[in-house]
């Protein structure tokens, strides 16, 4: 009996994602552990692996690469040799963010309203052939039973688009026709009409180098944009909304010496011998004298409950990431137990497989405390949200030189803004701003804290 691939839950508050590609064509062999497609959750992109042996079909109404696709959503079967999908019983899918539609055990197809697909009738043969030359059924005139597309059609299309690219570039009022889904993403990204670009593909489809080409020249479009917003985008609204409803945030500031920091800094670039020696970045000095700031007062290490203030007996701290996608926040475990090196080995691994969507999804649960870093975009202090079921998040400003007094003498010195925003409801403003103070301390003479 066939079996059928779902679209997984990569988290547990996910319900659908943004299908990536397969990774296997058509009728090819499967075995456990092989990868058979890529789905990009709320957080990150996963690559989906096969638990059974057989061979992979996928049919011809299955989600283009781009597609949103509900969790629980079958996108492709299992079968063994001879054993054909339409022996499978029940439905198969096509879905997409905002309904599922049933495609029947025939090849004629109804109700489309999958991202990539529409309800033209055509067969699975023809559909297939569509996709393969980049043109999009709707715009095709069909020529059989009932303006059935056909094969012929499909072809016919392609050699109209053809000569239609070879020609003069496109008039005014003179719409182009297809496009790759990448170049439409980047065109509503860019504000660029694609529709009024003459497309470098082979039959004239617009592509993504096109639209950008568009943008550079200012080809853009004068209504609004509109951006769509992603499943990751909506998550972190999600919880900051919560942060907001759940919390009674107050936010504490002091300024730190850093000049003993900085020193120390560069006595590790100092003496680093390769571009591979782990050099910390200030981040990671932050983090580990946060963690034994966190053991001297171990309130802020803590969550509140409905009947109980728990506190953690393990420090994992968040640190937030600027990713592409949006802002993500990997978690460093235990992070007393780390030495600075080891530290900083972590940090640069989780921060560099954050950009590239590649964490996986218990890489950003867990933490029991968030430090947030945006002195490099020359911020000095701001007012950081807290990360629920959180109690604290700590933001660190720009390290700059400035003049301080000094044993009744004016130098310059480097110093930093800390931000310490506290959920109130936990624990008050004494002990939140003693945490502050002690952390402050160890920033101005950090070597005892930091170095084993």
């Amino acid at each position: 009996m066939a079996i059928e691939i779902t679209i997984p839950r990569l988290g547990w508050s996910m319900e659908e994602g943004i299908f990536v590609g397969w990774t296997k064509q058509d009728g090819d062999a499967v075995k456990p552990g092989d990868v058979l497609f890529s789905l990009e959750g709320d957080k990150a992109i996963q690559e989906i692996e096969c638990l059974d042996a057989g061979i992979l079909r996928i049919p011809a109404a299955a989600p283009q690469p781009g597609a949103t696709v509900k969790v629980g959503v079958v996108v492709g079967y299992v079968v063994q040799p001879g054993e054909q999908i339409s022996s499978v019983n029940g439905p198969a899918f096509v879905a997409d963010a905002a309904s599922v539609r049933i495609q029947s055990q025939t090849d004629s197809y109804v109700d489309a309203s999958c991202v990539g697909h529409d309800s033209t009738p055509a067969s699975p043969a023809v559909r297939r052939l569509a996709r393969e030359v980049g043109v999009e059924l709707q715009l095709v005139a069909g020529s059989g039973p009932g303006g059935r597309v056909t094969e012929h059609d499909v072809r016919q299309f392609v050699e109209q688009s053809t000569l239609a690219a070879r020609q003069e570039p496109r008039p005014p009022g003179v719409t182009a026709t297809t496009s790759s889904p990448r170049a439409r993403r980047v065109a509503r990204e860019l504000g660029v009409d694609w529709k009024q670009l003459r497309g470098s593909g082979s039959t004239g489809r617009v592509r993504e180098r096109d639209v950008r080409a568009a943008a550079a020249n200012g080809q853009r479009a004068t209504a609004p944009t509109r951006l769509p917003i992603s499943p990751l985008r909506r998550q972190i609204a999600d919880r900051l909304r919560i942060s907001v409803q759940t919390t009674v945030p107050v936010t504490l500031t002091s300024t730190a010496d850093a000049t003993n920091l900085v020193n120390l800094r560069q006595q590790f670039q100092a003496a680093a011998t390769t571009a591979d020696d782990p050099v910390p970045s200030y981040t990671d000095f932050l983090v580990k004298l946060t963690a034994a700031a966190l053991q001297q007062h171990p309130l802020l290490n803590s969550q509140w409950t409905d009947d109980a203030i728990v506190l953690h007996n393990e420090i994992h701290i968040g640190v937030a990431v600027d990713s592409d996608a949006g802002l993500l926040v990997p978690v460093l475990r235990n992070v007393p137990t780390l030495s600075l090196r080891q530290l900083a080995v972590q940090s640069r691994d989780l921060v560099t497989r954050t950009r590239q969507r590649t964490l996986r999804p218990d890489e950003l649960q867990g933490g029991t405390f968030t430090v947030t870093n945006l002195g490099a975009f020359g911020i000095d202090a701001f007012t950081p949200v807290i990360n629920p079921p959180q109690c604290a998040v700590l933001g660190i400003g720009r390290i700059a030189k400035r003049p301080a007094i000094v044993m009744d003498q004016v130098l310059p010195r480097d110093l930093v803004t800390l931000s310490l925003t506290f959920d109130h409801r936990i624990l008050d403003g004494a002990p939140a701003a003693r945490f502050l103070q002690s952390l402050v301390t160890m920033v101005e003479n950090p070597s005892p804290w930091l170095m084993p």
